[in-house]
């Protein structure tokens, strides 16, 4: 029997507070800009705020890399903007987690200024450092933004790995001490009253002893070392500690963000028996569209692997630990320009794919500008970019390899992160009312059609939609905590399932297609609807729920027994 808990009856919101909304004209969103605009999140029947790191950074990595955990990035703001955030956030019986980024830490971080000072320094072994290997790196590791995760450092005459920015320099949770340092972090800020924390890339934090070189065949430079640090040999033993020392004393959420994470493994992440965390954000669903060579390899989502892998997903935790639904995120491009169709049937495919995912099993997060159907984003330069991994790849495919540009940028379009990252479009006026100065990165000229004003004045918008989609997740337990169960596992427009709960069942059914097509409920499927919960389209509500004809990205969910 699945346990209770707010986290999981909780819809969260995920705020990118640099392109969120900016309250003092200097074209970056701060925190201030944030609490103006806590209202809407009420209005919308959002439970949780999940803000992306707001840290005093020197931002190589938008604020990935953090040089001060206990104080506030300039650029957002001071504490005390931050403390009145908080309790306006809670004033209005919202929660608030904030981002835990402690695989790595800035190389401005006072720890790591004092580390490469000496080999014999007290925080030395705070981070990974090793001798080079017959002239070069100690090990064959690729960083994930590309190039070796070894930099060299002249003052000691050793490397130091960072399997991100060389500015990103890896924690060394081997040391019980840097452990202790961040246990006493967590509790600081969870003293100040916040309500738990999403960790970034946590299944990073245990490297395989030794940091052996990776299988190299095709004689790389540097290959990709994740099997010798995604989910490490003490990475269960940290979690369960973190959960000892600190998170069993708070009743908080927890998220973890663990790239290449298996359904096996997140049961026991998950598991509440042995006392690690409830939610991970596993990325299989949003590697489907990935051709052979990775994510800037593109290729078209085939309906049946989204199928396969979400009811894994569902399946695999259903009754032991607890899903995070997800389709869009800082890291990814805009759910409805990859999954839909941001043109001709935008609005449809908006709501459709968010009827699909808040009907599912576990905890759903939205990320600013899902609600109003915001779209991926198509900059005529590179020049007009700004996210490290976009720029990285691009030097090392046109610059480096002689790649084609104009094919480099359509990889760009469809998979680059600053889709997700372009300024929340408020309104049609300048800038689309994100900020009164110049915005940090430009915003997507679409904002006069697609903006929150129009979106909230109209009563048929994915933003009305969205309200309504949250507002029966609180007054329906079953589409909380109902079994779920995939039905037509081969069609390859249509995505079906049921879900069941206490005698009642949904059935929900999805057309990922911009074509008509006829839903036919198998004979060996037990279900009598009773009423038409949600549809994004006007039926009439007496059609046989058993067999009915589809509009394209069409959704409707039915409640019976």
């Amino acid at each position: 029997m699945t346990h209770k808990a707010w986290w999981k009856e909780s819809v969260v919101y995920q705020i990118y507070p640099r392109s969120f909304n900016d309250s003092n004209g200097d074209g970056i969103g701060d925190i201030k800009g944030i609490t103006e605009k806590l209202d809407y999140l009420k209005d919308l029947g959002v439970d949780v705020i999940w803000l992306s790191p707001v840290y005093k950074s020197p931002n190589d990595d938008n604020g990935y890399d953090i040089a001060d955990y206990h104080a506030i990035m300039d650029e957002f703001g001071t504490m005390s903007d931050w403390e009145e955030l908080l309790d306006e956030i809670h004033q209005r019986d919202m929660k608030l987690i904030m981002d835990l980024v402690v695989n790595h830490s800035s190389d401005e971080h006072q720890w790591f200024q004092e580390s490469r000072k000496s080999k014999d320094n007290a925080y030395r072994d705070y981070y990974i450092w090793r001798p080079g290997k017959d002239g070069k790196e100690p090990n064959n590791w690729e960083s994930n933004f590309g190039g070796s995760a070894w930099e060299y450092d002249e003052k000691t005459g050793e490397y130091y790995l960072h399997l991100f920015s060389k500015k990103q320099p890896d924690l060394n949770w081997e040391n019980p001490k840097l452990r202790q340092e961040i246990y006493d972090m967590m509790k600081w800020w969870l003293d100040k009253g916040i309500d738990g924390f999403r960790m970034d890339v946590i299944n990073f934090i245990s490297k395989i002893p030794g940091l052996p070189d990776a299988p190299n065949p095709e004689g790389k430079n540097y290959v990709t070392g994740k099997n010798y640090f995604r989910n490490g040999p003490r990475i269960h033993e940290f979690l369960h500690e973190m959960h000892e020392e600190v998170l069993s004393h708070y009743d908080v959420m927890t998220v973890g963000e663990m790239p290449g994470v298996k359904v096996n493994e997140a049961k026991k992440y998950t598991n509440p028996e042995r006392e690690e965390l409830q939610m991970v954000f596993q990325f299989e669903h949003m590697g489907l569209d990935n051709g052979p060579n990775g994510k800037w390899d593109l290729k078209p989502l085939d309906l049946r692997d989204l199928k396969e892998s979400i009811s894994r997903w569902q399946n695999g935790l259903q009754g032991v630990g607890w899903n995070s639904l997800y389709l869009n995120n800082h890291d990814q491009p805009r759910i409805v320009s990859r999954f839909g169709n941001d043109q001709e049937y935008r609005v449809e495919s908006a709501k459709m794919l968010g009827t699909f995912l808040h009907m599912l099993q576990g905890t759903p997060y939205i990320y600013q500008g899902e609600e109003i159907g915001m779209t991926n984003v198509k900059f005529d330069s590179i020049d007009d970019y700004r996210d490290i991994e976009i720029l990285n790849m691009y030097k090392e495919k046109v610059e480096e390899e002689g790649a084609d540009p104009d094919k480099v940028m359509e990889s760009i379009y469809e998979k680059g992160r600053d889709n997700g990252r372009t300024p929340f479009q408020w309104d049609a006026s300048e800038n689309a009312g994100f900020t009164t100065g110049e915005p940090w990165m430009k915003v997507n000229p679409n904002y006069k059609q697609i903006n929150a004003a129009q979106a909230v004045a109209d009563d048929d918008s994915v933003y009305h939609y969205y309200r309504q989609l949250i507002a029966l997740r609180k007054n329906h337990p079953i589409i909380v905590y109902g079994d779920y169960e995939l039905i037509l596992p081969d069609d390859e427009k249509i995505y079906a399932y049921m879900r069941s709960f206490k005698g009642e069942k949904l059935l929900v059914v999805t057309n990922f297609s911009e074509e008509n097509v006829s839903f036919e409920l198998p004979h060996d499927v037990s279900f009598e609807a009773k009423e038409m919960l949600i549809s994004n389209y006007m039926n009439d509500t007496s059609e046989d729920y058993r067999t009915f004809a589809l509009k394209p990205y069409e959704a409707r969910v039915y409640k019976g027994v």
